[in-house]
């Protein structure tokens, strides 16, 4: 593994190049895009596995932070979901440069996932294949989710919660919208996950796309079914058990299922 900083001067990113292993002929490289916040933590160790699992079989792999996140220069307040996408381009570029790859694969978790898709919309030559794992489709709808795990969260913080917490999120829309489970959430970001739904998240013609989803998830599924319908070239895969992204329980624990692995290692290296 290669630690490196690159971009340009006033928004250096941080990496980590898996180079793949000699023993494979492999012309395939593959960009792991992370979520937000707790749910980028509590991912790094599986990212981390996934790489290695990769790189071990002759792929050459790039995680990064975003600009404002991780080891990157810049603050957590700076971090919005537009920077996000340039973010994917810059470390694209990087990864072509390092790996000499001529096949590309971005993989993208949560609201990662959905950043790696509208960064795939701009991307100068198409990216050929895109795996998107439980994508972040209504922004509205996430954005309440973590105003709720916020509140969950300070209460297990606190050995006697404060009962007004509960009584702010119910009664007011715009409290709790500044943080996530210690994670500062941009006014730019509030804005861009307000304008996230459905119907603005498009998967470029040109790619091939995985959705790695929970059945269950509704959201999810008609998304994916409306996209086909629009032409989009997308293949489901379903995996056997229900992750909990963000857990009350469990804050800063390592989410490393080892079937999540397999699963992600068959949608990634076809």
């Amino acid at each position: 593994m290669l630690p490196l900083y690159f971009g340009p001067p006033s928004r250096r990113l941080f990496g980590a190049f898996h180079e793949g292993s000699p023993g494979r002929a492999q012309s395939l490289g593959v960009l792991l895009c992370n979520p937000f916040g707790q749910e980028a933590i509590r991912t790094h160790r599986l990212y981390r596995v996934l790489a290695g699992r990769l790189a071990q079989g002759g792929v050459h792999v790039l995680r990064f932070d975003y600009f404002g996140t991780g080891d990157s220069a810049g603050d957590d307040a700076a971090a919005d979901l537009d920077s996000w996408q340039q973010d994917i381009l810059i470390a694209q570029q990087e990864l072509q440069r390092l790996s000499g790859a001529s096949e590309f694969t971005w993989m993208g978790a949560r609201l990662g996932a959905a950043a790696a898709i509208r960064a795939a919309q701009q991307v100068d030559a198409p990216v050929p294949h895109l795996v998107a794992w439980d994508p972040i489709v209504n922004g509205p709808s996430y954005a309440e989710l973590l105003r709720h795990k916020h509140v969950d969260a300070l209460e297990i913080s606190y050995s006697l919660p404060d009962p007004n917490w509960r009584q702010q999120l119910q009664k007011e829309p715009a409290s709790f919208r500044d943080e996530a489970i210690g994670v500062a959430i941009s006014p730019a970001m509030r804005r861009q996950l307000a304008a996230l739904q459905e119907r603005t998240l498009a998967i470029p013609p040109s790619t091939d796309a995985f959705v790695i989803a929970d059945p269950a998830d509704r959201a999810v599924r008609g998304w994916a079914d409306a996209q086909r319908a629009g032409g989009a070239r997308i293949e489901d895969m379903a995996l056997p058990q229900s992750l909990e992204w963000t857990s009350d329980d469990s804050l800063n624990a390592a989410l490393v299922p080892a079937q999540a692995v397999q699963q992600l290692l068959l949608a990634i290296d076809r």
